[in-house]
């Protein structure tokens, strides 16, 4: 992960992945880890991962869990 100024930051002929805004990247990071602390956290099966993706806005090929 690479935090930027803007798109058009990256250097040219790299790989981008993906480009998310530092709002999306922190409502996932909320999402994902906002429970890791509980007493009863149990680790979330591929189907719950994706929903969260998905519930973010992350959607495509790039955000499909295997």
């Amino acid at each position: 992960m690479r935090l930027l100024r803007s798109e058009e930051v990256p250097a040219a002929g790299e790989d981008e992945g993906a480009t998310v805004p530092l709002t999306q990247l922190q409502a996932l990071a909320r999402r994902w880890y906002g429970d890791r602390l509980a007493s009863d956290w149990r680790p979330r099966n591929p189907a719950a991962s994706q929903r969260v993706l998905d519930e973010v806005g992350l959607g495509g090929p790039f955000w499909q869990l295997p």
